[in-house]
Order: structure tokens, then sequence, then C-alpha cells
């Protein structure tokens, strides 16, 4: 999944669960939920960072906006803002431990890095995940019923 669909998903669930101990219980093992699912990936193992941070960088820019834009626009309580961050941080997280191993190679975070790995459907470099319409309408389907979930 891309990181705006996990964002998305994440404030969703922060919106919706009021207890912040729950948000990190189901936040994390909701993200390799999502990465089971088919979907489209815009970073390949040869990615650099230097090429492909733009797309990074969009990736969380649109998400976080959408995020801001349901926060200006309905001006939740502080409590409800906290367990929004909360749950769109976390769901981010495991992405962040797998590429701080991946390109910083922290030994500690190997385990993780397999575990994500193995919870996607395919190996890396399979065709089925480029970047194409068919690829993506999880992500679509998925950030489009976060989105839902946040405006009710």
């Amino acid at each position: 999944m891309i990181l705006t669909t996990h964002a998305l998903v994440g404030a969703a669930l922060g919106k919706n669960i009021s207890n912040p101990w729950l948000i990190a219980i189901v936040a994390i093992p909701l993200h390799f939920f999502l990465d089971h699912f088919r979907h489209g990936e815009y970073l390949g193992r040869q990615s650099s960072v230097r090429k492909t941070w733009w797309k990074v960088a969009l990736d969380l820019l649109i998400g976080f906006s959408i995020i801001a834009a349901y926060i200006f626009i309905t001006h939740p309580a502080i409590s409800i803002i906290r367990n929004i961050l909360l749950g769109t941080f976390l769901s981010m997280l495991p992405d962040l431990a797998t590429l701080l191993y991946w390109k910083l190679h922290f030994t500690f975070l190997r385990k993780i890095f397999q575990f994500h790995e193995r919870v996607h459907p395919f190996p890396k470099g399979d065709p089925r995940y480029d970047w194409n319409l068919r690829n993506a309408r999880n992500d679509i389907l998925l950030s489009l019923l976060a989105i839902i979930l946040l405006l009710i």
C-alpha cells in the first residue's frame, strides 16, 4: 500500500477509537493486513533515495493534506486530533522500520523487515506490483473507505 492509504486508514482508526492504547494495538497489525492485499508500489529493490524521494514526499503530502483538511474543517476535540495523529503515525511505522533497515541496515529491525516482506502477496520485483490502475485499485478503494469513516 502507498503511504497515503496507510495514513488515511490510521487517521480513520484514530478518529473512531478513543483509547490511544487500543489504537497502538490495532494500527500496526492493520498495516500488515492491508499490505496483504494486491497493490502497486512506486518503489522497488533498485530504488534509490536520491531518485525517489519526491514520490515519497508527494505520497505523504497527499495523505497529510487530506487529514489536515479534515481536522481544519471539522475542528475535532484535541483528544481526537491526538488519536488521529497517533493512528496515522503508527499505521505508517512498519514502512519506516522497513526503510531504516533497507537503507541504513539497522540490524535490530531485520525481523520486522522480513515479516513485512512475507505479508506481501507477491515477491518484490513481481510485475503485479507495477504502478498501474489495476494494482492501485485496492489503494483507491481503501483510501476512499477511510475518508468516509473520517467523515461519519
